[in-house]
């Protein structure tokens, strides 16, 4: 292709993109009269200082160049300069168009030379086919970014102000984040309110012959044995009456009574069943899958895709069209018949149809870029990347193979007046089920769907009894949302679009609104305070009907049928407009009230939001008629505070800090407290003399009322010195923080390994771990790239794979890269110069 274009073209051409990586990959496929730079993102944006929207002047944006970006700037103006044509060719989204205007404003080209391009894939074919059709800037696109971020600002600058003098300095609000907020916190309302119940049940192994199967009670008499479906949430009883509910010793009477009676099949129903494959991956069902199968959170599933779609690999990775191009059927269609044969191929090529009806199908479903269809060990990755692209791989294959063949079976057994019943499944024909199977958000209906192979059974056949057993289960509490559950609810709801879940899900949890545990999303005591607010003060703002219209008038903007200038009016300005919603509320809102709140099974006990955190309120608690106060532990979930921790945690602060004891060498008092990151001993009294004294967290599951002195000298060792690092001549101690215990030299640290005690740890085997490769925490800090020497000290600048994406590293600092910036483009100078930065930040703060 690339003699072909420069054949066509005798002229310079600047091809600008938004990604080092994105540019890295056109650069093969174009000549030398081509010269392709990269935006590192958007060059303007709306100053974060101030709000940067004029609301006199029909909104207009303040746009400003980030100090970042200046550099930059100047090295596109020049190219500019220079080039006789400038192709704009960032991402075809609406971020993508804004970012391509952006740069249109700046470079100023003459209209004859500025040309818009577009492409779903990073293919030679799809780079020649968009050459050939360039366009201009489509301002409706543009028009709908810029509606959505003044939008967003408009709504942040009027309640983070509020938020920070009615609850606590520094928190946020936003137009959707807030509503995932709610989500998330009435979620966790829902399990405070759960009630669980016991049942039980009886599972017969029965044997026809010398072939054994599992067949569950389904009746006794004429009624039906309770199943967890039956049980009320909020109450633990059953839901309408006719149900039989099985105690203990109902169930063990049971066992006793059909030991001795005859078991006969009533009745068999046997008929096939077909399983179609889902359809390609859109943004919101990758980011579901992800999740299910790998791991990944979204924001990580995204940074992935981004990636391979850079690197050409797959295509355009923002869509809600599950279509699929002419080309990537046809590529499927091959990959299926070269590895699995023509009897693996649908009998016709399948086409799949948006179920949302905000979709846009702008692009093509997320597949293999081009035709070939590269397998994925044939693809040169590795981790993390090769199992996103392995999904897409094969997700993409089974769309177009031929339906799975199942044979399922349902036999009723009576033995005596009870009715049992066994469900068999057998595959016949495994389809596109020989690629891929659907990941389920419910681990019980995924050990449902498992194949399980009945004999041959007939009615009227005698089976043995093998063995009868009765079961308990106990009902369980809603599940907390996992980026997976929470994509698909905002999917459903229309709140937010496909490109923005991953920045949603990720920006609730910065600013501390939900945290991970495991792979839950569970809110935190301030996000229950900020709920209370807005859904009392701004129902309308976080009411998910009301959010997915405006989302809908941001599509409409997009198609050219709004405009932006007066819907944002219609939404800020005004007597009934949201600028004068907040002015008239923050004169009704009462601070005190705002940060307080009462937990659903917590009704003794009022939870207030301050300073530093959550902490516990009981009125005339501490037993002079004072209330008693304590704070919370962050690591504690809400609906997880039991009334016994409550009581537990408030008990140890009640009447102030008691000592337990002396240190048998200083000779100062030993307390036991609890704080925000949970119990700790403290050596010594905080007085104005000693305003830090010594403390230490106590390991998990030590229950601090059971604390004794010689427990307490021993956490309070920590930190530990074991001696000089032999190579470093540096000190190497060892301790236990937020995350657990570590090892520590000048700068470094490293996690110990589940054998290692931090109290008995030794030089020897600390040297060990820091001399193994640097990772953080929950493995999440990967080498992408050693740089070099620092110029001053010899020491390594690193680049390294971090939670929140690549950081560059030198000793005790670490700064991220820009958005959109390839780590394997990053010079030393350039590391030096984010280092440097950061270095400044860091000491101005302090």
């Amino acid at each position: 292709m690339s003699s072909e274009i420069v054949k066509r073209h005798s002229v310079k051409h600047l091809v600008i993109v938004e990604s080092p990586t994105k540019a890295k990959t056109i650069s093969r496929f174009l000549g030398k009269d081509f010269h392709v730079l990269s935006s590192f993102g958007h060059i303007r944006d709306l100053p974060k200082s101030s709000m940067g929207v004029d609301v006199e002047n029909d909104f207009a944006p303040q746009y400003t160049i980030p100090p970042d970006s200046k550099k930059r700037v100047q090295e596109l103006k020049k190219a500019a300069k220079e080039a006789d044509v400038i192709y704009f060719a960032t991402d075809e989204d609406r971020e993508g168009e804004a970012i391509s205007w952006h740069l249109s404003e700046l470079l100023k080209p003459s209209p004859d030379s500025a040309k818009r391009i577009t492409f779903h894939e990073i293919t030679e074919g799809a780079i020649a086919q968009a050459l050939k059709h360039p366009r201009a800037i489509d301002l409706r696109l543009v028009d709908s970014q810029q509606a959505r971020r003044i939008l967003d600002r408009l709504v942040g600058y009027e309640l983070s102000p509020l938020l920070w003098k009615k609850i606590a300095y520094g928190l946020s609000a936003g137009r959707v984040q807030s509503v995932a907020v709610r989500l998330v916190v009435e979620r966790e309302e829902e399990r405070m309110k759960f009630r669980s119940a016991s049942f039980w049940d009886l599972v017969a192994t029965l044997k026809k012959q010398t072939a054994r199967f599992e067949a569950k009670i389904l009746s006794v008499g004429e009624k039906r044995i309770a199943t967890s479906k039956d049980f009320d949430e909020s109450t633990g009883t059953l839901k309408k009456d006719g149900i039989a509910l099985l105690t203990q010793s109902d169930a063990e009477a049971l066992v006793r009574r059909l030991q001795t009676a005859q078991w006969t099949v009533s009745s068999v129903e046997e008929k096939p069943t077909t399983a179609y494959p889902a359809a390609p991956f859109i943004t919101s069902s990758l980011q579901q899958e992800s999740n299910r199968k790998l791991g990944l959170s979204s924001r990580d599933t995204m940074r992935i895709a981004q990636k391979l779609y850079e690197e050409g690999r797959i295509t355009y990775m923002r869509t809600d069209s599950p279509a699929l191009s002419q080309e990537g059927i046809q590529g499927a269609r091959h990959a299926v018949h070269e590895l699995y044969g023509d009897e693996f191929l649908s009998a016709a090529p399948r086409q799949y149809k948006a179920k949302a009806k905000s979709a846009q199908e702008a692009h093509e479903a997320i597949r293999p870029a081009g035709a070939s269809f590269v397998h994925p060990k044939d693809a040169g990755l590795t981790g993390k990347d090769l199992g996103v692209y392995e999904l897409i791989w094969k997700r993409t294959l089974a769309s177009q193979m031929a339906e799975a063949k199942k044979r399922s079976v349902v036999a009723k057994i009576h033995a005596s007046d009870s009715v049992f019943q066994a469900n068999g499944s057998t595959i016949v024909f495994p389809g596109f089920l020989r690629v891929y199977v659907e990941g389920s958000d419910d681990p019980d209906a995924a050990l449902e769907d498992r194949d399980v192979a009945l004999p041959a059974l007939a009615a009227g056949d005698t089976l043995t009894l093998d063995a009868l057993v009765p079961q308990e289960h106990t009902t369980k509490p809603p599940a907390r949302y996992t980026d997976a559950t929470l994509v698909k609810r905002l999917e459903q709801d229309g709140v937010g679009r496909p490109s923005t879940y991953a920045s949603i899900i990720g920006t609730i949890i910065d600013r501390g609104y939900v945290r991970r545990i495991g792979n839950m999303l569970a809110p935190t005591f301030t996000a229950f305070a900020v709920n209370q607010l807005l859904t009392k003060h701004f129902a309308s703002l976080v009411d998910i009907k009301f959010t997915s219209r405006m989302e809908e008038a941001l599509d409409e903007i997009a198609e050219g049928t709004r405009e932006w200038q007066p819907y944002l009016k219609g939404f800020y300005a005004g007597t009934e407009g949201f600028h004068e919603q907040v002015t008239a509320q923050e004169k009704r809102i009462d601070p005190k009230e705002s940060r307080a709140f009462r937990l659903p099974h917590l009704s003794d006990v009022e939870v207030r939001v301050g300073k530093f955190g959550a902490y516990l309120v009981k009125a005339g608690g501490n037993g002079n008629g004072e209330d008693a106060t304590a704070s919370i532990p962050e690591t504690i979930a809400p609906a997880d505070l039991t009334k016994e921790e409550a009581e537990q945690i408030l008990e140890l602060q009640k009447n102030g800090p008691v000592p337990i004891g002396t240190h048998p060498e200083t000779k100062e008092p030993i307390f036991v407290l609890t704080g925000r990151f949970g119990p700790y001993v403290q050596l010594g009294e905080k007085t104005d003399e000693n305003p830090k004294p010594k403390r230490a967290s106590l390991p998990k599951g030590v229950d601090p009322r059971t604390v004794a002195i010689p427990e307490a000298v021993k956490y309070l060792s920590l930190p530990r010195s074991l001696g000089m690092h032999p190579e470093r001549q540096k000190e190497v101690l060892t301790n236990v923080g937020r995350f657990g215990p570590y090892v520590v030299c000048d700068g470094e640290f490293r996690s110990l390994k589940k054998d290692d005690d931090v109290y008995t740890i030794t030089l020897e085997r600390a040297c060990e771990l820091l001399a193994e490769e640097k990772r953080g925490r929950g493995n999440r800090a990967k080498t992408l790239r050693e740089i070099g020497e620092h110029p001053k000290d010899k020491k390594p600048v690193v680049i390294l794979d971090g939670k929140y994406g690549p950081y560059v590293t030198h000793g005790r600092t670490n700064a991220s890269l820009p958005k959109d910036t390839d780590p394997e483009s990053v010079t030393m100078d350039q590391a030096l110069d984010l280092l440097a930065k950061r270095k400044t930040k860091k000491k101005s703060a302090s």
